[in-house]
């Protein structure tokens, strides 16, 4: 495994299976690698609020995936399996034959391929607010789905915000909020990952991830329903779960004093 203790903060950038060029970010000087996956239509900003919390003991390393941020935004369809193998060109690029890795919302779900195709680069894993997608998950409502597709974008930015924290955290907590969306995606990229984490179904490959696995999510979470927690810890060897009671879809940042310090103690599990 690569040591990536004492190792400046680098921006940089991988080259894809295909071709397409991946932007990466790597931060920190903990000696172990931490993957940290971001949502649909996100950036690596995702992460900007609570990373600092992994660094005593890991360096954290970051993406773009393509369609998003400094990546390349190839006009064909995407997938969360091809997202998935564009983390391991990342690390491959990065000399990391081993890591950690924590995905949240369609970053879980990149993750859940990580583990399951790529077990020997999966040390332990985390999954946050996500499902196993496929016809065995538990979806949002119809009235969600409508909340988030109204014809004004000021309506459905203030449905997704509602969705994401609870009203009383955003009060003290007024933004820049990093979890919205990147707003320089051009549209087919933008549809491309919509159609990647509705697509996504990793039930079969559930069962075939060997790393031990810690599952999160807010227990008011609507835009992923923690329904989907029990599914994922019977289908996945050596899973537990937590809930954040009161916390929405983004609990990482709403619950972060609570969050940060059980991932980290997971993580530290095992030597």
């Amino acid at each position: 495994m690569a040591d990536l203790d004492r190792q400046p903060d680098t921006d940089g950038r991988a080259r894809a299976h295909d071709g397409t060029m991946l932007a990466y970010q790597r931060r920190g000087t903990g000696r172990r690698p931490l993957v940290l996956l971001a949502g649909q239509a996100n950036n690596h900003h995702w992460w900007d609020g609570v990373r600092d919390d992994f660094h005593t003991t890991h360096g954290t390393i970051t993406m773009d995936y393509r369609g998003t941020g400094s990546s390349g935004k190839p006009e064909e369809p995407y997938s969360t399996w091809q997202f998935a193998d564009d983390v391991i060109a990342v690390l491959d690029h990065l000399g990391v034959a081993r890591a950690d890795v924590y995905g949240t919302s369609m970053g879980g779900r990149v993750a859940q391929w990580v583990a399951a195709r790529h077990p020997d680069r999966v040390r332990r894993l985390v999954l946050g607010c996500t499902s196993p997608g496929g016809p065995h998950a538990v979806e949002r409502t119809a009235a969600v789905r409508r909340s988030l597709a109204r014809p004004d974008p000021t309506a459905s930015r203030d449905a997704l915000l509602d969705l994401m924290y609870s009203p009383a955290w955003r009060h003290g907590h007024p933004g820049p909020y990093r979890t919205l969306g990147d707003p320089g995606m051009p549209a087919h990229a933008r549809r491309g990952h919509l159609l990647a984490s509705a697509g996504h179904d990793a039930w079969e490959a559930l069962p075939g991830i060997s790393a031990p696995t810690l599952v999160l999510h807010g227990d008011e979470d609507q835009l992923t329903p923690p329904d989907n927690v029990p599914l994922l810890t019977a289908r996945i060897p050596h899973a537990r779960a937590h809930l954040f009671p009161g916390a929405r879809h983004a609990y990482f940042e709403e619950c972060r004093q609570d969050a940060g310090p059980l991932v980290a103690s997971f993580l530290g599990e095992g030597g």
